[in-house]
């Protein structure tokens, strides 16, 4: 599972007239660091965009997917069961077939080749997976706490934020984790949504490194190792947080 990524990080420092060498270099024996600087002077603003797009999509996901679960899992709207099946049917939509509808549906808004419409898009993954993990963890908080609440005299809405979302906040991070991810990792709307914008993301400024003729290995690779480094160094801060939010509300007392 990790040769993938030491290959990568292996191309990423191998000289272009070594690519096709016979055997091939398990280890650079010239290395260069030319695709880095590649990366340095051509796709900052990339990252810069990704960053953006990725903490746009978390600030939404949360805004929608925590008032959201609240109410399935504590307040039990009549609807909740069909909710449930909505979002589970959400979640198995290919995101190829909803990047066809968000184009036809920003092409008469005027939204294409925006961040905006990239968070908006990005967002749609994560918010069903948001609610569903928020409302199993949400509905394991002692209903004590919340009576406690509602007898100081709190309403829905001060329960809701002064006992609720202190108490999920395993739940949120790994919420906010994997819509960040999503987001940062995108390819798929990037290149239907926004592909001639100024501003682009990481994913496409990789791709742009493929030519028809030539293909740039060393500098799409170091790209794609620096593209690498947010994702793994938030896994690696979040990862205990990340366990305790996914399994929250698997077992009830």
């Amino acid at each position: 599972m990790l040769f993938p990524v030491y290959w990568m990080v292996n191309v990423s420092l191998t000289r272009t007239e070594d690519m096709r060498a016979d055997s091939p270099h398990w280890f650079p024996r010239n290395p260069t660091f030319a695709g880095y600087a590649d990366v340095l002077r051509d796709q900052m603003p990339a990252l810069t965009t990704s960053l953006g797009i990725g903490l746009g999509c978390v600030a939404l996901t949360l805004a929608v997917a925590a008032p959201a679960a609240y109410s399935l899992a504590r307040l039990r709207p009549r609807s909740v069961g069909a909710v449930g099946f909505l979002l589970l049917v959400a979640q198995m939509i290919p995101s190829v077939v909803m990047a066809i509808g968000f184009y036809a549906v920003y092409v008469r808004l005027g939204w294409l080749n925006s961040v905006w419409g990239l968070i908006l898009a990005d967002s749609t993954i994560a918010v069903p997976f948001g609610v569903m993990v928020l409302t199993a963890f949400m509905s394991g908080i002692p209903a004590e706490l919340l009576q406690a609440a509602r007898i100081d005299g709190a309403g829905t809405w001060r329960t809701f934020v002064s006992v609720v979302l202190p108490l999920s906040r395993n739940a949120l991070l790994t919420v906010s984790l994997f819509a960040f991810l999503w987001a940062w990792s995108d390819f798929v709307f990037a290149s239907t949504l926004s592909r001639n914008a100024d501003a682009i993301p990481i994913t496409l400024g990789i791709y742009q490194y493929i030519g028809n003729h030539t293909t740039e290995w060393n500098s799409i690779m170091a790209t794609a190792v620096v593209a690498s480094v947010p994702a793994a160094v938030l896994l690696v801060v979040a990862q205990r947080f990340v366990a305790g939010g996914v399994v929250a509300g698997a077992v009830k007392d």
